[in-house]
């Protein structure tokens, strides 16, 4: 299986590139640059593609070229920016700047929208064709949220996700929507799990249970998908 990872140099992304894959599988990690001590699977083969989504059509042509003859099996869309006072009590809609708000649409929709639509004959040539894209509970309605940008662009996700599916339906495109609550970044994969689910007192979801997630959509047959998965922390008590 050969999948792309994008937004891949830290936090999320770091760990998909690190926890996803069997031996013989292929992981494509696009960021603007490579980070250093990745610790991929054991047999799995990693191959770095360097691209600036915050210029989606210059971005979309480069990791098109980079795996138009390998082929592809599994997009995984997980970049995502938000406003400067994001998830801070002190955010304040009016108080946000033009050129950020522009840079959030253009990172959230723009960019998968412009890469999508360059790989899909790619990712249409394979017998299991997956597109991930990485939400947040934020895009959900009655989400509890008041960043408007940012919630916006993660509730564009779905109608993305749902037109993607009925257009390509015959060609059997499975697109899963991951809504993801309050993650805990600060512990990589290589923290053990019963110590980073200790962070955030119930409040953070550790990497490892998303990956996990992951691991599970692209375990499934070709008969079947996730359409989305609604994955909060245990005390989130907007859910």
């Amino acid at each position: 299986m050969k999948t792309m990872v994008v937004g891949a140099s830290q936090g999320l992304g770091r760990a998909l590139i690190e926890g996803l894959g069997e031996a013989g599988d292929s992981l494509i990690g696009v960021s603007r640059g490579c980070p250093q001590n990745l610790h991929p699977r054991p047999g799995v083969e990693l191959r770095w593609v360097a691209a600036d989504l915050s210029e989606p059509a210059a971005a979309a042509q480069i990791i098109e070229q980079a795996v138009a003859d390998e082929g592809l099996d599994t997009l995984i869309y997980n970049l995502g920016i938000w406003e400067e006072r994001a998830f801070d009590p002190a955010y304040n809609f009016l108080a946000d700047q033009d050129d950020q708000l522009q840079a959030i649409v253009n990172c959230n929709i723009t960019a998968p929208l412009l890469l999508i639509k360059r790989l899909l004959p790619t990712l249409l040539r394979s017998a299991n064709p997956r597109i991930i894209l990485t939400g947040s509970t934020s895009g959900l309605a009655q989400s509890g949220r008041p960043e408007v940008a940012f919630g916006a662009s993660k509730f564009a996700l779905h109608g993305m996700a749902d037109a993607l599916r009925e257009g390509y339906r015959q060609q059997r495109l499975a697109v899963t929507c991951l809504n993801l609550g309050y993650l805990n970044t600060e512990d990589p994969l290589s923290t053990p799990r019963e110590i980073a689910e200790q962070r955030g007192d119930g409040q953070l979801i550790p990497l490892h249970d998303v990956v996990q997630v992951v691991r599970t959509v692209l375990s499934l047959s070709a008969a079947s998908y996730v359409r989305e998965i609604t994955l909060p922390a245990l005390l989130d008590e907007r859910f």
